[in-house]
């Protein structure tokens, strides 16, 4: 009877080796961001209604770049402020036709780290032509920063 305990026992032992080994082996993933997801995301950069982001990238010397149109035939926008999250804004973009792609650039005023993911809110506050009335679109976009 003493043999069959001791043969559980060296048993759960080697299994408990193991397991031991698969969760040092866990960890070390995770501390080298092996599991991290931010690093598969790919660039996006989505805005709601009326605008559509062509697309967005992020660098350490220029800051945020957007390119966008509005697909409202015959109307003409004037965009007052464009603000990222995490970044600045930019508040002389102007007029803009239907259809039309414009790059919008936002410089950042904290510092941005190449090869990080850049991750902020896009809010885009608009008239439209003749109204006195201000709009908002917002957004999202996520980037790799470049140099």
């Amino acid at each position: 009877m003493h043999r069959k305990g001791q043969a559980a026992m060296e048993f759960l032992m080697t299994y408990g080796w193991a397991i031991l080994a698969a969760v040092v082996v866990i960890g070390v993933l995770a501390y080298f961001g092996v599991f991290s997801p931010s690093a598969y995301v790919p660039n996006q950069c989505l805005l709601s209604a009326v605008f559509g982001c062509n697309a967005a990238s992020a660098s350490v010397s220029e800051g945020v770049t957007l390119e966008i149109r509005h697909g409202v035939v015959g109307e003409v926008f004037n965009i007052t402020d464009v603000i990222v999250s995490n970044c600045g804004s930019n508040t002389t973009v102007g007029n803009m036709q239907a259809d039309t792609l414009y790059r919008i650039t936002v410089p950042c005023t904290q510092t941005l780290t190449a090869g990080n993911k850049f991750r902020g809110d896009v809010s885009i506050t608009y008239r439209k032509f003749q109204s006195q009335i201000d709009q908002t679109s917002g957004g999202q976009i996520i980037a790799k920063i470049g140099p």
